[in-house]
């Protein structure tokens, strides 16, 4: 394990060791590469030019920061990729949404709604009762701002579904600020940027199987 440092472009490496990375990317930039010359640079890209080989594990979409774990060997993504498949890692994110927010005593709290593709508006996502699926997300209130009309929530992902916190947080009226895809003008107008950040990440090291446990503070 090396002290917290930088790559390029202000991401930040939180860990690392010789099987897995986990880096802080800061909002704004790919996880891997897009479509077309402009879209190479990446979090990846970064990630193997200090760390030859290194692999995607998972994602985050483009305008969420936070916390992203990388393997740095074939079988490390095996064994990571199955623990996120089986649901073994667990994740929290943090975000500002649109409005008040009332949960009693911050309590735990659930929004269970299907989501399928909007194939004629890709890459967007729909809650879709008929095509659907399953798809469920747990929250709890962490404070309110009266003045500004919004409220900081604890988000964690039960199911892995794209976009799923964004869409499910403006199904129930309360968009992330910033969302330049699910929120209406004034949600979207409040921020230059997605106010979502992966806060925490909690999973089993893939060679000594002991708990690990990541946190990254939100920068908004």
């Amino acid at each position: 394990m090396t002290l917290p440092d930088q790559l390029a472009g202000g991401v930040q490496v939180v860990y690392e060791d010789a099987d897995l990375l986990v880096l802080d990317k800061p909002a704004g930039l790919l996880c891997v590469p897009g479509r077309g010359p402009d879209k190479q640079d990446c979090l990846s890209a970064r990630a193997q030019q200090r760390w030859p080989g290194a692999l995607i594990v998972h994602r985050l979409d483009q305008a969420t920061s936070g916390l992203v774990l990388m393997a740095r060997h074939i079988d490390a993504q095996r064994q990571l990729s199955h623990a996120f498949a089986e649901r073994q890692v667990h994740k929290r994110y943090q975000a500002v949404v649109q409005g008040l927010l009332y949960s009693a005593d911050r309590c735990w709290n659930e929004i269970e709604l299907p989501i399928a593709a909007d194939w004629e508006r890709r890459p967007l996502r729909v809650v879709d009762a008929a095509k659907g699926k399953p798809s469920l997300t747990r929250w709890r209130l962490l404070a309110q701002d009266e003045a500004a009309f919004s409220s900081r929530v604890e988000l964690e992902p039960v199911t892995g579904r794209t976009h799923q916190l964004r869409v499910h947080l403006a199904a129930i009226g309360h968009p992330i600020l910033g969302d330049a895809l699910y929120a209406d003008e004034t949600a979207r107008q409040k921020t230059p940027r997605l106010l979502l950040h992966a806060c925490v990440l909690e999973f089993v090291h893939p060679r000594h199987r002991a708990p690990c446990r990541f946190e990254s503070a939100p920068g908004f």
